[in-house]
């Protein structure tokens, strides 16, 4: 049961950085792919109908490891307190800039909203990877399972006490905003028409260069941190479709965007996305929560809520899943098709 809720938990954070990684790269892309106010009002428009139903998936995530690892809950809330109060701060500052930037009809106020949901999103993409980078490289958890990190140490993630911030987490930080600027641009482009769409379309395919070369370089140095990862796919060798789907994926987006195939290029990245933090977590499992010191580690074993508690929640997670199955089925239908500027919104 500890090892189909951390495939469950897992999904629902893939579910999330699939569908909210196309707000947050639209954001990064807003002031370069928009070139006016009603461009940037069609990004707004691309997104506007789905942004918060996306981030009610980290929301259900973090729910659901309240009750499912309360151990892992409580550690990282404690040990990562800093940089949480900096992805709620970065989560409200997008959200006041959709929804109060066209509340005045004045230039001044639009283009600082702008710069916010820009300066919002990056942040976020970025402080994301650097997350995944952390449980990634390990933390310095005591034998009660808790620990705190600074902001940063020596910037030498094979450090004994590591920052939250160091070459590697911005390395993996980097990689994520390249993908999801990728992804962000690839949905706008399916959206829009035009030169917004010639636009976005162009910053898919520098973004997927960087994605590429971030990957190659990244992927390497995750191994060399980790060896265990390594290790795992070679004992469970049918593990290596995840990262072959990842390959697959993001050489599709880059093929898929040089013949103007939008949707199949954002299913690409999409797909890159999913299969890389699949591949991830694949390679991490059992732990949740890997320690400098390995003894300390929490894995899905010992950090995880008893029995009778994981399979209640399960028969309320399926009730739950179903209602925002069809929520998601029904709002993606209802607004498919290209973004049209229409009443005074956004």
């Amino acid at each position: 049961m500890p090892t189909l809720w951390f495939v469950l938990v897992g999904f629902m954070l893939s579910m999330y950085v699939l569908l909210d990684g196309f707000d947050l790269g639209a954001g990064a892309i807003h002031l370069f792919a928009a070139k006016n106010s009603d461009e940037r009002r069609m990004i707004l428009q691309a997104i506007g109908p789905v942004w918060d139903g996306n981030e009610v998936w980290l929301v259900a995530a973090g729910g659901t490891l309240f009750f499912t690892f309360p151990l892992l809950y409580s550690s990282s809330f404690s040990g990562f307190y800093l940089p949480l109060i900096f992805v709620l701060w970065l989560l409200m500052m997008r959200g006041l800039s959709i929804e109060l930037r066209s509340h005045l009809d004045n230039p001044i106020w639009s283009s600082f909203w702008d710069g916010l949901f820009f300066l919002g999103s990056t942040l976020l993409a970025i402080f994301f990877g650097a997350a995944i980078a952390n449980v990634v490289r390990g933390v310095p958890l005591d034998a009660n399972g808790y620990f705190f990190e600074p902001l940063w140490t020596d910037f030498d993630p094979r450090s004994r006490t590591p920052g939250i911030l160091d070459w590697y987490t911005v390395l993996i930080g980097l990689l994520a905003l390249a993908t999801l600027v990728l992804h962000g641009s690839n949905f706008i482009s399916v959206k829009t028409e035009g030169e917004l769409n010639a636009r976005s379309r162009a910053i898919a395919r520098r973004a997927w260069v960087a994605t590429l070369v971030l990957a190659l370089v990244a992927t390497p140095v995750t191994l060399w941190l980790r060896r265990s990862m390594l290790d795992r796919f070679d004992s469970h060798l049918w593990g290596y479709i995840l990262p072959l789907l990842a390959i697959a994926g993001l050489l599709g987006s880059g093929y898929f965007n040089l013949k103007e195939r939008d949707g199949w290029s954002l299913i690409g990245s999409g797909l890159f996305i999913v299969a890389m933090l699949g591949s991830t977590a694949f390679g991490l499992y059992p732990y949740v929560l890997p320690a400098v010191d390995e003894v300390n580690s929490l894995t899905v074993h010992n950090a995880s809520a008893p029995h009778y508690g994981l399979v209640v929640g399960l028969i309320w997670w399926i009730i739950g899943m179903i209602l925002a199955a069809i929520y998601f089925v029904l709002i993606y239908r209802m607004f498919r098709g290209k973004a049209q500027l229409s009443g005074e919104g956004y």
